[in-house]
């Protein structure tokens, strides 16, 4: 699959918004491909409607010459024969390309749409996803894209081909008798006019449900997040009472939905007959008058008894197809979102990591978290990150990395300015080993390999003992082959810090961003890192965000931050001296070492 095929989604409702294909795409979240699709699927539901309509128009021939006193017999019983058996062809065959362009097609745009959905995510910047929940995202991408899916096979379909398929066969009644058409047709209009009312009342009814939902499932995650916290504070009945008022109302609002939508669609269909009830008086009217023959009665009920009937299936899912808009917009938010573009050619002179006037806020309009930060990170020196809590250390470093763009100011690598280097290209130049680790569900050696993608199995054992990894891997009953299970919970806390050290020694990035790197570790397991840690960032930039302050003792610069600002710049010696913000934690900790249990 193509990225010009995947973008081509995102890119649909801005760029192709005047065109039909680009509206549809816009629309219901689709490829171009999938906009050109759903296209024949108009055309194949179309024509499978009036292929449905050439039995009535046999029926009304085989009548006619009944009434004209014709024989049916020889010749011409076997012309009705063969027209029965070409009408039954008709059908089969109109069916078997609605089958293909409905199902068939739908199924490949909903593999294209969750791919393009996944890739848009991975080009998205952090900033995007402070927006947005994890349950909000996995909803957009699988029950978002179920449901677009169906109404891509089935509702959208079928209602436009309904629609195409009765304003034909409607405009044809006009040339026998203009009468029985407005006796026939004035019921649709007046259907349609209801329904198009309650879009308003159905999109509402359709956003407070999700919002519901979402509340729902946030709750049902979080309690299967923090089982061990809610059984160990004797939580259960607490929360479970709040999550019984969320699954509350989510009934609530389902039900709340599905009366909207029955008041509505209900009434159409009621309508919808009664155009039966007034073609069978007009009629009735016009053969008592004179001015209507038998026939012509006859077609018009034949014709009445049937096209009404795939508009009565579409109209059940209308409600549904005008609730879309909340599923759309969700996807349409991901797939129209900005990311973050740059030059794929490094242009960087060295590794120096400068912050000139950096000034940054989470989100626009909001109180800037950092304001004016300018320091310089040398290549062959390790620069620490300290200060209290909330003061912007985890912030720096991302923006050192462009997981997120600055506000104001300038970070430059080497003298090339991150902001115009494509992110994927950017990372080649940095290994990073966070505090939260982060492993997948698969053995340990794939994991480390995420370091470095095509590294030998020689290669990942290597930068793995490197990091202490062996101590415990060999003690595992399947060894390097072992898998961890999801996000590594086979593994202590300690043991998945290795791994994620061991992913640094084997990208072995001329930059390392450390973020309490061996905070999980025990003592002896922080000596044996740090001792490793020490062969890797030599002659590279360093930049280690610590709260202990004896993994910072050796640094070569010490950079504290204060709400968002820089308070204190210098080595440990200066900082010392100075007797403020740094030699004070130092003091502090040297305190806290002394505690003893009374």
């Amino acid at each position: 699959m193509s990225a010009e095929k995947m973008n081509g989604t995102a890119q649909g409702g801005r760029a192709e918004k005047r065109t039909l294909t680009g509206e549809l795409q816009h629309r219901y979240a689709l490829s171009k491909e999938g906009a050109r699709d759903m296209l024949k699927a108009f055309g194949a539901c179309t024509a499978s409607n009036i292929a449905l309509m050439f039995p009535v128009g046999l029926l009304y021939r085989f009548v006619a010459d009944l009434l004209s006193g014709v024989p049916v017999t020889g010749s011409r019983a076997w012309l009705y024969a063969a027209g029965c058996v070409l009408c039954l062809a008709l059908i089969w065959l109109t069916t078997r390309i609605q089958y293909n362009a409905t199902f068939f097609a739908t199924y490949k745009e909903s593999g294209v749409r969750r791919i393009s959905l996944a890739e848009k995510l991975r080009q998205l910047p952090l900033s995007f996803f402070g927006k947005r929940d994890l349950t909000d995202l996995t909803n957009a991408i699988m029950s978002d894209c179920e449901r677009l899916e169906t109404a891509s096979s089935h509702w959208i379909p079928e209602l436009i081909g309904s629609l195409i398929s009765t304003t034909l066969i409607a405009l044809s009644l006009f040339f026998f008798d203009w009468r029985m058409a407005v006796a026939a047709l004035w019921v649709l209009p007046v259907a349609f006019v209801i329904l198009g009312c309650s879009s308003g009342v159905q999109k509402r009814l359709g956003e407070k449900g999700m919002t519901a939902k979402l509340e729902c499932a946030d709750g049902i995650q979080e309690c299967l997040e923090m089982m061990q916290e809610i059984k160990a504070n004797n939580y259960e009945e607490t929360y479970m009472s709040s999550l019984r008022k969320k699954i509350a109302a989510v009934e609530t609002r389902t039900i709340w939905s599905e009366v909207g939508a029955s008041i509505f669609v209900s009434g159409a269909q009621m309508i919808l007959k009664l155009g039966i009830a007034t073609t069978a008086l007009m009629g009735g009217r016009l053969l008592v008058n004179g001015q209507l023959d038998i026939l012509t009665f006859f077609l018009y009920m034949l014709v009445v008894s049937r096209i009404y009937d795939p508009l009565q299936v579409a109209l059940q899912n209308l409600m549904a197809i005008i609730s879309l808009s909340v599923q759309t917009d969700r996807m349409n938010s991901i797939l129209e979102a900005e990311v973050q573009t740059g030059e794929e050619q490094l242009s960087n002179q060295g590794y120096d990591i400068c912050f000139d006037h950096v000034a940054f806020a989470y989100h626009p309009g909001e109180k800037n978290v950092l304001e004016d930060v300018s320091f310089t990170a040398k290549q062959g020196q390790v620069t620490a990150l300290i200060g209290p809590s909330g003061g912007g250390k985890t912030t720096v470093s991302r923006l050192a990395s462009r997981f997120w763009d600055i506000s104001r100011g300038r970070i430059t690598v080497g003298g090339m300015d991150i902001s115009k280097v494509d992110p994927e290209t950017l990372m080649s130049l940095y290994s990073i080993v966070f505090q939260d680790v982060t492993l997948f569900d698969n053995t340990i050696l794939e994991n480390i390999r995420i370091g470095k993608k095509d590294a030998t199995d020689e290669e990942v054992m290597a930068a793995a003992k490197l990091a202490n990894c062996d101590s415990f891997v060999e003690k595992l009953p399947e060894g390097w082959n072992t898998r961890i299970g999801e996000n590594g919970c086979e593994l202590s806390g300690g043991e998945r810090q290795r791994i994620s050290i061991a992913r640094a020694f084997l990208k072995d990035a001329p930059i390392i961003l450390l973020d309490e790197a061996t905070a999980s570790l025990d003592v002896d397991n922080e000596t044996l890192i740090q001792s490793s840690l020490s062969k890797l960032i030599r002659n590279k930039t360093v930049l280690i965000i610590a709260h202990r302050m004896r993994t910072v003792a050796n640094a070569d610069q010490i950079v504290v931050l204060k709400d968002g600002r820089i308070a204190e710049h210098g080595s440990p010696k200066e900082l010392m001296e100075q007797n403020g913000i740094f030699a004070a934690m130092s003091r502090l900790q040297t305190e806290g070492q002394k505690w003893t249990m009374a």
